[in-house]
């Protein structure tokens, strides 16, 4: 017979030999031999901290109460993983990009790197999470408390306490061991990881060790077991289909949010293409952990006593066999479940306190910022430590509030609900670049408070915190107020309405907040970061150059990741920069580099603010600029004001301001001229590369390949057309084209125009006098065909009339021949006719415009070396445009 002694003896050799596997794999990754430990298997293998103790014993006891309701536990998962693998991966590459160290890391990088988001998210963590621990505690003591009972000893409650203190205590201890040894400033833990990846090895042994014992063991083989299931209430359960989409969406939800999942899907992520192996890997791990769950609840309901605890079949239902052996190794395994899930939650809230609460709070109290006399990185070590007792203090404290009697499922499915509060800020952070700091923290509050409200308080059982008149009344009597069927709404359980209620507010509140605000400029920069992370993944540059010393940033990098890292890192950029043996300047690119760095330890946003600090106003921010545009302005209006007391004056102001105003205008236009040029040769150049490795690839076949050589032939095609247009113009400018005068015919000019442009196949109608258009020519044809070209396409592009009409009319002048271009459209601004021509110019309506913007301003130029003129004509109904042709070179027709 197994003692009590052996189990425990058991459970301490098993500890030793993960600490072991951990202890190594920290050597190893300190010597630089980490290849092995960065493979898409270890990482797979990781993910499966999402099974712990409440899916190892939960989902039998889940399923003995509900029947295959179990299966939203692993059906939401697995569908984040086959279906959001594009989700996934922007999500792992904004980490790396940015740096993250955490979901609250995320979110508060996110909005401007804002420290109050983060202390919100980190509190609704920890508050979240802290029943997940206690159920881990929790499923510790009950399996102990199974083998104790096997040999003779019934326990009472203060045994059940002390296994639980005493394990709180020994996860603590390793978790400090494993987790916070060092500042990482990438925050990886090979050690861990390599002992979650045993522990996920071990854990599906075990289970399916007893699932193929009770299989063929006790059933008598698969058709026995199928006909004891169909025998089974199981069998006959009556399943909602709302409350399996209601539960399989909390599911997918939390497989995001949970500290612990967030922490190995993306922190430890070391490389986005071991997503591609996670996606099927995971799945199907999860499917071998579920194969077993009813065969075993259903034996489990024929052999034992009436009113055991189904949550510990996989142990009772060996040793009722006289299996000691395989009970052992369940044990060991839901030992596993529960440790490291445990030691990586731990891990994930500690760091979240730390880099958002204690660090913070700390660096204010000290008045001097980041150049303090202290040692940064020992506060950060000490406060991690403090937050990992902390936190499984709380998780014990729960447990021994809550009486530890509640079915795991029910637990788990509270923390579950809890933590997907976060999704919608996290999907508006990805991909809503107006979402802004304000709606994100009232979204979390609200959805926080609807949950702590409707299931957190009410966990703890009547009169622990609610009495029992307010959970069956509500408070002061308020019926709709009350937990379990908020705004009068009981159609469903308490569980999914709490979920209903809390998500759709908390989603309501997140959007009605963002729209109602506005974003701050840092806020601008990063949600550009975040939403376009393939285009930007090296981030965004928010500083300028200034004149701090490198020494002081030196100072904050070694003390908080230490002298050799720090000074490895100096010495890397003063290399880059062509000054080794020195130390590196401070240049915008240098100053990012070190921020983010820094941001691997403490956070993005304690990152910032030390940085800041330590430059001491000497980097210019977007704050700034935008602070000192406004003082500007204000001192202008004021100049303007004394100058008007003089007609000259006056003169001069006006003069002054239109011109500003038209330089002003020049530069944005000038902007949005360079990312137009970057977008529209970034996009067929991705397209180009994109298509040729697929045929580089092989193994398409000759219809596809056709398909994808035309459109890699098209967007060359496109590419060279941008690249001849803005070669074109630099030779006008520089006064380097050579024209070739040729004899030709307006009316024939003008008909090329409108064909080439597609006017004559409908979409605006032509108005033409052919008579007036008898006009022989003596120029370069080409390059006049080329501004009517221009000059009609821009018709059929911006004419926004209901029936759009083009009118040509060509007149004889005093100046020479005219061509006048007129459609019926609402026209040019005033405030951008004097700017059209400008070679950074364009409409803001991008959307119809395509291309560049260059069209207008090669037409000035090819005008200018022919000898004519083209200008735009106000007043006319419409857009108006004049192209004046030299006497020399046209003549009546004879």
């Amino acid at each position: 017979m197994l003692t009590f002694n052996l189990l425990v003896a058991a459970a301490l050799a098993y500890v030793a030999f993960l600490f072991t596997i951990a202890f190594i794999a920290e050597r190893r990754a300190s010597l630089g031999k980490v290849a092995w430990l960065r493979g898409p298997l270890i990482y797979t293998l990781s993910l499966s901290i999402y099974c712990t103790a409440w899916t190892f014993y939960g989902a039998v006891g889940f399923a003995a109460r509900s029947g295959l309701e179990y299966l939203t536990i692993y059906l939401g998962p697995t569908l984040v993983m086959l279906g959001w693998w594009w989700f996934l991966r922007k999500l792992v590459r904004i980490g790396r990009s940015q740096r993250i160290t955490s979901i609250a890391d995320l979110i508060s990088s996110r909005f401007g790197k804002s420290t109050a988001l983060g202390v919100i998210v980190t509190a609704l963590c920890v508050v979240g999470v802290t029943p997940y621990i206690a159920l881990q505690l929790q499923s510790l003591t009950l399996s102990f408390a199974v083998f104790a009972d096997a040999g003779g000893s019934e326990w009472v409650a203060g045994d059940l306490n002390a296994v639980a203190l005493y394990a709180a205590g020994g996860l603590a201890v390793f978790t400090i061991l494993f987790g916070t040894r060092n500042l990482d400033a990438n925050e990886r833990h090979h050690g861990i990881v390599l002992a979650i990846a045993v522990e996920a090895v071990v854990k599906l042994a075990a289970l399916m060790a007893v699932g193929i014992f009770v299989v063929w063991g006790i059933a008598g083989g698969v058709e026995q077991t199928l006909a004891r299931i169909e025998a089974s209430d199981i069998a006959h359960w009556e399943q909602s289909g709302g409350r399996w989409v209601g539960l399989t969406f909390v599911a997918a939800a939390a497989f995001l949010c949970l500290p612990r999942m967030f922490h190995v899907l993306v922190v430890e992520n070391d490389n986005e293409r071991h997503l591609a192996t996670a996606s099927w890997a995971f799945p199907t791990y999860v499917m071998l952990m579920s194969l077993f769950v009813v065969p075993i609840a259903v034996v489990g309901l024929d052999l034992l006593p009436e009113g055991s605890n189904p949550d510990l079949f996989v142990l009772t239902v060996p040793l009722n066999q006289g299996r000691e052996g395989l009970a052992t190794l369940s044990f060991l395994g839901g030992f596993s479940s529960a440790t490291s899930m445990v030691i990586v939650a731990t891990i994930a809230l500690a760091t979240m306190v730390s880099n958002h609460i204690v660090v913070p709070i700390w660096l204010r109290s000290r008045g001097q910022g980041a150049m303090m006399s202290g040692d940064v990185r020992a506060v950060v070590l000490t406060a991690r430590r403090l937050s990992i007792i902390g936190v499984l203090t709380l998780g014990y404290v729960y447990y021994r509030l809550s009486g530890g009697g509640a079915a795991l499922a029910a637990i788990g499915l509270i923390s579950f609900v809890g933590v997907a509060q976060i999704l919608p800020v996290m999907m508006g952070a990805i991909f809503w670049r107006g979402a802004t700091r304000v709606g994100a923290a009232a979204g979390l509050t609200t959805g926080f408070a609807i949950w702590a409200w409707a299931l957190f308080l009410p966990s703890f059982g009547e009169g622990a915190i609610l009495s029992a008149r307010v959970l069956a009344e509500g408070p002061w009597g308020i019926g709709w107020l009350r937990p379990s069927a908020l705004f009068g709404f009981d159609a469903l359980d308490p569980l999914l309405q709490a979920a209903l209620w809390s998500m759709l507010l908390n989603t309501a509140v997140f959007v009605v907040g963002s729209l109602l605000s506005f974003p701050s400029p840092l806020e601008r920069l990063q949600g550009a970061q975040f939403v376009n992370v393939f285009e930007h993944s090296a981030g965004a540059q928010t500083w300028a150059p200034n004149s701090a010393q490198a020494e002081d940033l030196l100072i904050v990098a070694q003390r908080i990741i230490g002298p050799t890292e720090a000074q490895a890192a100096f010495q890397r950029a003063a290399r880059a920069q062509g000054k080794a043996g020195y130390l590196p300047d401070v240049t915008p690119e240098f100053v990012q580099t070190v921020e983010r760095m820094l941001a691997g330890s403490v956070g993005a946003a304690t990152a910032h603010a030390m940085v800041s600090q330590t430059l001491e106003g000497a980097a210019v921010s977007v704050e700034d600029l935008i602070a000192v545009a406004d003082e500007a302005a204000q001192i202008l209006e004021y100049s303007n004001k004394l100058e008007a007391k003089s007609a000259e004056q006056e003169r001069t102001a006006r003069a002054l301001r239109d011109a500003n105003q038209k330089l002003t205008a020049l530069s944005i236009q000038k902007d949005a001229f360079l990312s137009q040029i970057s977008h529209e040769l970034r996009t067929p150049m991705t397209s180009i590369r994109s298509f040729s490795e697929i045929l580089r690839e092989g193994g398409t076949d000759v219809a596809a390949q056709q398909r994808y050589a035309g459109i890699i032939q098209d967007e060359s095609i496109r590419l060279t057309r941008l690249l001849d247009d803005l070669l074109d113009l630099t030779v006008l400018e520089n006064g380097q084209v050579v024209l070739n005068q040729q004899e030709g015919s307006l009316a024939d000019l003008l008909d090329r125009a409108v064909d080439t442009s597609g006017l004559r196949s409908g979409g605006i109608k032509v108005i033409r006098r052919p008579a007036d258009e008898a006009i022989a020519l003596s120029t370069d044809l080409d390059r006049l065909g080329q501004v009517f070209i221009n000059l009609v396409s821009n018709a059929q592009k911006y004419c926004d009339a209901e029936n759009p009409e083009l009118r040509i009319v060509v007149r004889q002048t005093p100046q020479g021949p005219v061509v006048d271009f007129i459609d019926n459209g609402s026209g040019v601004p005033e405030a951008s006719q004097e700017v059209i021509f400008e070679k950074f110019s364009r409409l803001e309506d991008h959307a119809r415009a395509g291309g560049a913007g260059l069209g207008l301003a090669i037409c000035r130029e090819v005008m200018l070396r022919l000898g004519g003129e083209i200008f735009y004509l106000p007043g006319q109904g419409g857009a108006a445009f004049r192209v004046v042709l030299p006497k020399s070179q046209a003549m009546a027709a004879q």
